[in-house]
Formats: structure tokens, sequence, C-alpha cells
């Protein structure tokens, strides 16, 4: 555990019958808590010692929340040899669950050796979000410009022709100046510093669409076990730290983005045939149904959150890793900011073999030729990628134009589903009143819909993400479907980015 100091601050009592010793830290103007070598600098209070565990002395979970903090702008840590400026320490990042920017730092330097097993030696972009897990983030692919000799950088080329120089972590002093500049995720691309063309880990996101219940995502998860285990791979799942899960597959690294995207979608095909009610590989969501699994995570400057992430959810869950005899009956709700530290210290971390289990793809590659073979060639990439080959339209199906050429004339659209744009908004809480104040203005037509009729896309932007409403009036009937009225909000995220 590192050192934490606090300004001006001074314990009383004495440790000596608990085996501890108290020493003055005059540069510090603290008083050190030292045991086993490792110290922990505490401000005004009386705090219990804890047993050593396997990362080093750590105190209580009900002790980290105890600790008084004064008002003070900054509070450093000491670890892997360096101090770490930890900016308003204070300050409420998960305030419906009680957790500081402090309280999230300590978090990461309790769960290091876990989370450093997902980042480290990769660029990460930042997704800051430097008003909480209640703000807006932001992305930040490039390293700040003011930044410690220490912080490492790597200049990657993305689909757009341009590059960046992002930050490379590779010990917990690394970690934790990140999560200082308000990053509570982490968010690693899947290559290595040293090799930035051939990625080392496939991902399985697997994201449940409206209505879909958690035992859905866990049977749809051990049918991807399946899938890998007879195409020669071991997964390790993980909580998504949201409403999903993960599953990352190490791979050996000879191949390429388009061949771990290639066999990310062959995988996911697979999936979908054996279950088709509850799985799905359709990259329009109004074609889809269950779990999708989604296949484009693997696209080249995709990034998807690691294993011991934070989350932003109220309750500040984390990304949390299982053992696969879990899964069937895990909670994501039991793993948080507050509780994982206590099972990382008693139970390790349950992904620590991955990166002895790098595996090949040529049997998920093979079974992607088979599917090509029989008719299902590419599918569709993300919006901002050049498009490939042999994709398909990259129109959603209820936007594609009729065929004849009357139609292709004019440029009507023929709708397969009936889809109309409600609200676009740059805060998602703005999106979702402008959903409601639809509904009021036709409340008929929202009485008619199911759960899944209704579309909430988070769309990314120049920097940030941005909120679309979409509402499919399928179970409506015809004669009786509102207009498609102007979106309200009606954001333009290009727009703002121009001006900003």
């Amino acid at each position: 555990m590192p050192s934490l100091f606090v300004p001006r601050g001074r314990a009383r009592g004495t440790f000596a019958e608990r085996g501890c010793s108290l020493r003055p830290n005059l540069a510090h103007q603290t008083v050190a808590l030292v045991r086993a070598s490792v110290e922990v600098h505490v401000p005004s209070c009386r705090l219990p010692c804890t047993q050593r565990v396997s990362h080093g002395l750590a105190l209580r979970k009900s002790d980290w929340q105890k600790i008084p903090m004064r008002k003070a702008h900054q509070a450093v840590l000491e670890l892997a040899g360096r101090e770490v400026v930890i900016t308003n320490p204070d300050k409420p990042f998960f305030p419906q669950a009680g957790h500081t920017k402090l309280h999230l730092v300590r978090y990461y330097a309790a769960v290091a050796e876990g989370a450093l097993r997902g980042i480290a030696g990769r660029p990460i972009v930042l997704k800051r979000y430097v008003d909480g897990a209640a703000g807006e983030p932001f992305f930040q692919k490039r390293a700040p410009e003011q930044r410690p000799e220490w912080i490492e950088t790597v200049e990657l080329r993305f689909p757009s022709g341009r590059t960046a120089r992002e930050i490379v972590v590779r010990d917990a002093a690394q970690l934790l100046w990140m999560v200082n500049l308000g990053c509570i995720d982490l968010n690693p691309h899947p290559v290595r510093a040293d090799d930035l063309e051939h990625p080392d880990e496939l991902r399985v996101d697997l994201d449940p669409g409206p209505g879909v219940n958690w035992d859905f995502v866990r049977r749809v998860t051990l049918l991807v076990r399946d899938v890998l285990d007879e195409h020669g791979l071991r997964g390790w799942p993980k909580t998504s730290g949201s409403r999903g899960m993960h599953v990352n597959v190490r791979i050996e690294r000879r191949w390429s983005f388009e061949q771990v995207r290639r066999a990310a979608l062959a995988l996911a095909r697979e999936v979908e045939r054996r279950a088709p009610d509850l799985a799905s590989s359709k990259w329009w969501k109004e074609e889809r149904r269950g779990v999708f699994l989604d296949y484009n995570q693997n696209a080249k400057d995709r990034t998807v959150a690691s294993a011991w992430s934070v989350r932003p959810t109220p309750d500040a869950r984390v990304s949390m890793p299982l053992e696969w005899d879990e899964v069937a009956d895990c909670d994501p709700a039991a793993f948080t900011l507050a509780t994982a530290p206590a099972r990382f210290a008693e139970r390790g971390d349950a992904s620590a073999g991955i990166d002895s289990a790098a595996g090949s793809l040529d049997a998920l590659l093979e079974l992607s030729a088979s599917q090509e073979a029989a008719g299902l060639g590419d599918a569709p990439w993300p919006p901002h990628y050049k498009k490939q080959r042999d994709e398909p339209p990259r129109v959603a199906p209820s936007r594609r134009k009729a065929s004849g050429p009357s139609t292709e004339r004019r440029g009507h659209r023929e709708s397969t589903q009936p889809l109309i744009t409600v609200a676009k908004a740059a805060r998602k809480a703005d999106a979702l009143a402008g959903l409601e104040r639809w509904k009021a203005r036709y409340p008929e037509a929202a009485a008619r819909l199911h759960v899944d009729d209704v579309l909430v896309d988070s769309m990314r932007g120049r920097s940030t993400n941005w909120t679309r409403i979409r509402i499919n009036l399928r179970n409506v009937p015809e004669g009786e479907r509102p207009p498609e009225d102007p979106p309200e909000p009606d954001y333009d995220p290009w727009l703002a980015g121009a001006h900003g």
C-alpha cells in the first residue's frame, strides 16, 4: 500500500501494542504509521492496524472511509519510488455512494496489481470525468503537454490518418497519476506499445438490449465460453461494471486488427446460431434481440474498460474478473469500489493467468471462412471507418432506399422498421427529458410501446459522447402513428465541436 500524505495532520494514541510504531514526518507535517517497511500517512485520527496481505499493508475498508479529511488542495502518495500529487482529494466523485476522488485513488492503489494486468504496456485513451461520475466525460487521446518525465507515451496512427501520442502505464505511480486526471475507468487498446499493429487480445463485449434480463447475459456468456473452448481458446470473463459482461481472450501477436475483428464476428455469429432467441450479431439495433455481441469492439482504435476498472455508475461498480464457475450465479451489484478491494485481498485476481494463455485464431478464422462460403460476408463497421471492400450497405435497414427507378430518382426511403428520432442531446438526461415530452404529446402511441421499442444510442462526437433517442413505432397501428417531428432537443455534435 502506498504512503499517503495529507497536509497538517497529527495522530493521537499509541499503536505499540498492535506491533506498529509512530514516526513524525516533518517535511509533510504528518505522522507516519509504519509497519513491514510500508508507510501510511494519515491526518488527525486514531486508526487500528490490519493484518498484512499479499499486496502490502492495508487498512480495513471501514477505516479508509473513516479517515477525516481536512480541507486541502492536494494530497501526495508515495509508491513505485515516486510521489504522485492528488489534487482536490475530497472532491465528490460518486455523490450517491459517498465516495470522493481520494476514495477512488485509494481503490486503485489497493488493487493496482490486478488493474495493471489489464493495462500495463498498452496505450490508453484518457476518459476524463472532471466533475465526477455524474458529470459528462470527455475523451483525450493525446497525452497532456504538462506531465512528469516518468510518464511514458507512444505514437498511434488512427483510421482517419491522424496521429497522437497516448499514455502508456507500467506501474502503480503512473496509474494513479492518470486517475488524478479524472479517469474513473481504464480504457486500454488491445495492443502493446512495442507492436501497435498486432493485437494480443480479442475482446467479446456482451451488450444486453432494453428489457433483457441479467440471466440472459450470463447464459450467453457461458455459450461464448463453449465456442471459444471448441476453437482452442480460453476466455477470461468479467462483469462489465454496467449491464453486460466481457470475455477477454489472450492471443498470439500474429494477426492484424482486421483479422481479429473477423474472428470476433465469426464467434458472434456462431453464438447467435446456437441461441438465436438469446444472442445477436446484428449491428443495427432495430434488428437485434437479446444480447448483442459487439464484434466491432475489435476494430482498430476501439477500447473497452479493463478488468478492475471502476465504472461511472451511482454505486461505483467495478468490472470484476470472475472464475467461470462464478458466472452462472454472479451479481454485478456485489462488486463495487467499496467491496472489491477485500475480494482482491482475500482471493487475488481471477484473471491472473491470462498472460500465459495466449492462443491461436486459426480455428476461428477457419470458421469465418466457412461462414463466408455460406453467404455470410463482412458486417457493418462503425461509421467513421473507411468503407470496406465486401462490407454491406452502412445504412440501417429502416433507412435504405427502396428499389426501382422512380423511388431511386426521388430519393424516397422505404422503412422496414418505422423508426423516428425524438431527441438528440449532449447530455443523456436532456435526451431522456425530450423523450418524456414526446410521450406527453403522444400518449396513445406511447402507451403501445414495448421496452425494446425505445432505442437510446450513445454516440461518439469529436471528443465527447452524446445521446440520440429513437422510437420504433412497429407496435403502433399505422393509422395511429404520430408524425416525425424535429428532434427536441436537436443537438448537433459536429457544430458544437467546431464552436468548441
